[in-house]
């Protein structure tokens, strides 16, 4: 039947279109949480995933190597993502206002030295086959995962397994929770703080490189549209817990993909509202976590102190 068939073509496309679009959503989410359990926040993580994106493309095109690309793009988050640190480790430096500047710096250097990298075409990270068994095209193509969307998935349970189990997790966890408790301790707080920071926007980093080396697979100056901001939401979403932020990704994956695959079906009422639909679930998300209580629970306690 024809509106069967319909739905199965959206329900695919959805699919294939959630494992693509959540996979940056993933990795700044990742990296967002990190950082956020060393009790800092960072909003340069947009600008990061510009830049990662930019640098990924251009090392790509000049190596001929695109996984080199991800290692610069993870490379050149780690770098920006220090910088941010050290800046907010410094006295009255507010983490807010500087990862407005952070974001506003990446995004501004990748514009500047990605111009040339606009137009030529650089390989790009080939997508693993899960459905090279099935008859249908279409199945076919929703099981074409790209390798980062594994990598991604792994690191969340690495995360969550590094946060919980590890020396090093419960430090960046008592950071996060209570300075005092850290002081009283003896631990580094700004030399933890940093170590997250930088390896978080490395993180970012490589969602950027999923943009320009996998989906859509370009370089241009529009290619985040905001998604490291979301990602911000999204951890807050998760409950700042690792795996939860896998969920959530394919739930703002799944927001994104709807707009695509209704247009695969001929549905084009309505276009660019359905393109809408990932900041609609964010400002819902952020409405529904505007509550005390219940709502952030998770979230490390240095987090609710104006710093």
């Amino acid at each position: 039947m024809p509106a069967l068939d319909s739905i199965a073509t959206i329900a695919v496309a959805m699919l294939a279109g959630s494992l693509r679009v959540s996979t940056p959503f993933l990795f700044v989410s990742l990296g967002e949480c990190l950082t956020e359990k060393s009790g800092r926040i960072n909003l340069g993580n947009e600008g990061v995933l510009v830049l990662g994106a930019m640098v990924a493309y251009a090392v790509s095109f000049e190596t001929g190597n695109p996984w080199v690309g991800v290692l610069a793009a993870a490379f050149a988050g780690m770098l920006l993502g220090g910088l941010h640190g050290v800046m907010c480790s410094l006295a009255r430096v507010n983490d807010v206002a500087m990862g407005i500047a952070i974001m506003l710096a990446g995004t501004g250097i990748a514009f500047y030295f990605g111009k040339p990298y606009v137009q030529p075409s650089a390989p790009l990270l080939p997508g693993i086959p899960f459905g090279f068994w099935l008859e249908s095209d279409r199945f076919r193509n929703a099981l074409l995962v790209s390798p980062l969307f594994l990598l991604g998935v792994a690191a969340a349970f690495g995360l969550h397994w590094f946060l919980r189990t590890t020396r090093a997790g419960l430090r960046i966890r008592i950071v996060g929770d209570s300075q005092d408790a850290a002081l009283a301790l003896g631990l580094p707080i700004d030399r933890t703080r940093l170590l997250a920071t930088a390896c978080g926007s490395a993180l970012a980093g490589i969602g950027g490189a999923f943009l320009s080396l996998c989906y859509p697979g370009s370089w241009n100056e529009g290619l985040s549209s905001g998604q490291g901001l979301m990602a911000v939401a999204l951890v807050v979403f998760a409950r700042w817990n690792p795996i939860n932020c896998v969920y959530a990704s394919l739930l703002f994956g799944a927001a994104g993909a709807l707009g695509p695959s209704l247009q695969t079906v001929g549905f084009t009422w309505g276009y660019y509202l359905f393109y809408a639909a990932p900041y609609a679930v964010t400002l819902i998300v952020l409405i529904a976590t505007s509550h005390g209580g219940r709502s952030l629970r998770g979230m490390p306690g240095q987090l609710s102190i104006g710093r």
